[in-house]
Parts: C-alpha cells; sequence; structure tokens
C-alpha cells in the first residue's frame, strides 16, 4: 500500500505489476506489457502444493478480449475474477487520474487487510476495473504460458553454505513499476519493510 500512494502522490507514470518471489517469468510477458494500455492480464500456470499436478488460472480470450476465467473447481463460485496476484498488470494513471478512466473520485485504490486469503486478487481487481470490458488479455489470444507460480516451500531448499539467514528479514513486499519509454524499460521497485 504504500507503494501504490507513492505512484499516486508521485503521479509516477508507468504499468503496476506485482511480482511473487515464488513465480519465474519470461521475457515475453515484461515485453508484452508494454501493450498494456489500461488493464492486462494474462493465464498462469500453477504447481499444486502437492507439485503433482500443473493447473492453469487467468483469463479465456477472444483476441485480447477477456471472455471468461480458467479456474480451479475449489474457487470457481466465490471469486468474481479468478486471477494470481502476478497475472496482471494496470496502468499507474488509474491511481491517481481517475477522471482519465471515467472512475468516480472515490477511495484509494489499496490491498484491503480485511478481506479473506484466497480473495486479495479479485478485491484488488474489483477496485481497478468494474468488469472484463476494461480487461485486455495478453498474450491476444491469451495462448501462451508467460508466468508458472511454483509455490515454493523455501523451508525445504538447500542453499550453499553462509547463504541461509538465522532470522528472517522483516521484507513486508516488494513492488515494481515498470516505465517503458524509447525501448528501454525502467524497473522502479519500492521496499517496504515491517517496523
Amino acid at each position: 500500500n504504500a507503494a501504490l500512494e507513492h505512484i499516486e502522490r508521485h503521479k509516477l507514470d508507468g504499468i503496476v505489476f506485482f511480482a511473487d518471489d515464488d513465480n519465474v517469468y519470461t521475457l515475453e510477458l515484461f515485453e508484452s506489457l508494454r501493450t498494456t494500455s489500461r488493464f492486462g492480464t494474462w493465464p498462469v500456470a500453477m504447481l499444486e502444493q502437492s507439485k503433482n499436478k500443473a493447473i492453469v488460472e487467468g483469463p479465456v480470450c477472444n483476441a485480447s478480449r477477456v471472455i471468461g476465467w480458467h479456474t480451479n473447481e475449489k474457487s470457481k463460485r466465490l471469486r468474481r475474477f479468478h486471477v494470481d496476484m502476478s497475472g496482471f498488470a494496470f496502468s499507474s494513471t488509474i491511481l491517481w487520474d481517475p477522471k482519465r478512466w471515467g472512475r468516480p473520485f472515490s477511495n484509494p485504490i489499496r490491498q484491503l487487510d480485511t478481506v479473506k486469503e484466497g480473495f486479495q486478487e479479485t478485491t484488488f481487481i474489483e477496485q481497478v476495473v468494474e468488469d472484463e470490458s476494461q480487461m485486455e488479455g495478453i498474450p491476444p489470444g491469451c495462448s501462451k504460458v508467460m508466468n508458472w507460480h511454483l509455490h515454493l516451500d523455501t523451508g525445504n531448499v538447500v542453499y550453499p553454505k553462509g547463504w541461509l539467514l538465522e532470522k528472517n528479514l522483516e521484507l513486508y513486499w516488494c513492488f515494481a513499476l515498470l516505465n517503458f519509454s524509447d525501448q528501454l524499460a525502467t524497473i522502479i521497485t519500492i521496499y517496504s519493510v515491517v517496523p
């Protein structure tokens, strides 16, 4: 929320994307983000917790028009938008120029602390867009998986000697704002730590 507030206050222009530490991204995804004009979404392949099955969650598209959602059985009836936190990006101007996007001047767009687990993504997206007509599928046809969510349990990862920390870092979140100009991508990463 601090990063969203920072973007809003300083009127930063770029693409807002929430990267996740246990995801793998193709470079093509970042190239595709350059074309996002309002709100882009794409399929995310997810390795199930058991690690023996992969599922796809995200938009079903006709060209770049979002017409439905891939979802797993458990969450089908509960969430409005079936997308992973790393499965969407949007223009930062949505945060600070509501008039441009036909949004009422209302509460700031933020991650809400009171939302049940599993509903963070849809609750956030509901603040950004009204429905699928305001979304664009990436790539056209949403025909490629450019993002894998691996659900890694870092406690079981074997690190080289000296790489494991005795105490967890107090990193609260990491946020990236992508600004594409003159074929050069600038990634502004903002970290917030728990006081």
